[in-house]
């Protein structure tokens, strides 16, 4: 992933800039992270939103598409969920790609000239008995408005048939029509060592619905998360801001880095605020972990490390046993300005030693460098 511009002056082009050596959430429809300085809180979710058809880089996009679409007559009932997934199903080809890692297969479309979000999602928690859940609800916008939000889990007894057809494969059929849902399979996927800290483990790989990817790690230790940034897979061109040489921010997804001053890594730090509050596909990763790769009880553990009080209550992917929640791993904050990153530098400034440089990483999780 390259940086496209440094504070100093540009930076040739093509050139990597390289480092230097849950309290429970409901399931999706579901994600509005929460705003405080807990890394884990009980929110509700809405699903983020992604177009699910394939289209080549630079296809093109017109207004004139845009308002013939807007202002098409509605074909069926906004309010009826089968109406609604059959509109959905009818549109898909016969075999699709499920990008992000908590298997959401997410849609868009207009309807009545209000565009509506949602997603299909084969979870990981229940797809093996042959359920695949139906989520969609109008997108959020400024006025904060919701008017139409429906979720619904289909199984055989819905006319909806799910069956495992490979490791990472399922088929769903529903009205004579099959669609086999791909998920990623990033099963060979793993940081460097050279960019893994001394008691760091790597939970798993994160492909965000914004399409930029992450390496998730826990610091037992420490009792923290990170997300660092997986630069063999190119989401985003990086810039750097005037406040800070250590911090680089997506042009496309907003996402903020800073640049380990120990390790050749870029670490997560910022999400916008405003992406979050609208609950768009550039609202962080927070709700993309890396169900299909983690390992045993790893994830589970982390989440006990740091909420004791929900032992009992969670399975191994952090979902809540009767699958009404699940948690959260938010470690970094919500900004509103490149001006609002400081807070990384000056934390690292005090800090001195590498444990409490880290510390200054460890947001929501104790508190360190929120600036929510």
């Amino acid at each position: 992933m390259a940086v496209a511009q440094a504070a100093e002056g540009p930076v040739p082009a093509g050139e990597r800039v390289t480092p230097r050596p849950g309290t429970v959430r409901a399931p999706r429809p579901v994600a509005r992270p929460g705003r405080g300085a807990a890394l884990l809180a009980f929110v509700c979710s809405l699903a983020a939103v992604l177009v699910p058809v394939a289209a080549p880089a630079g296809s093109l996009k017109t207004n004139e598409a845009y308002i013939e679409e807007a202002l098409a007559p509605p074909q069926f009932d906004i309010d009826d969920i089968d109406a609604v997934f059959d509109h959905v199903f009818a549109q898909l080809a016969g075999a699709v790609t499920v990008y992000p890692t908590e298997n959401y297969y997410y849609f868009k479309f207009l309807h009545g000239g209000t565009p509506y979000a949602g997603n299909l999602r084969l979870d990981a928690a229940d797809r093996d008995r042959g359920i695949v859940h139906v989520s969609y609800f109008n997108e959020l916008n400024v006025f904060g408005e919701e008017v139409v939000w429906r979720h619904r889990a289909y199984g055989a007894a819905d006319g909806v048939v799910v069956a495992k057809v490979g490791d990472l494969a399922y088929s769903v059929t529903r009205g004579g029509k099959t669609v086999v849902f791909n998920l990623n399979d990033l099963r060979g996927v793993r940081p460097p060592a050279a960019i893994v800290r001394e008691g760091e483990a790597y939970i798993g790989p994160v492909f965000d619905e914004s399409g930029v990817r992450f390496f998730l790690l826990w610091n037992a230790r420490q009792r923290m998360f990170l997300y660092v940034l997986d630069e063999s897979a190119a989401g985003d061109t990086l810039f750097r801001p005037a406040v800070s040489r250590q911090v680089a921010i997506g042009l496309r997804s907003g996402f903020a880095f800073y640049r380990d001053r120990y390790f050749e890594r870029w670490i997560l730090v910022g999400v916008l605020r405003q992406e979050s509050r609208l609950n768009t596909y550039f609202d962080g990763p927070f709700d993309q972990l890396p169900d299909n790769f983690v390992a045993g009880d790893a994830l589970r553990d982390a989440f006990l490390a740091l909420s004791p009080d929900v032992a009992g209550r969670i399975d191994r992917f952090g979902n809540a046993l009767d699958l009404s929640g699940r948690m959260l791993a938010k470690p970094y904050i919500l900004y509103d300005r490149a001006d609002d990153l400081a807070v990384f530098d000056q934390c690292a400034a005090r800090a001195g030693d590498p444990d409490p440089y880290y510390r200054c990483f460890a947001v929501g999780q104790d508190g360190t460098a929120e600036a929510e």
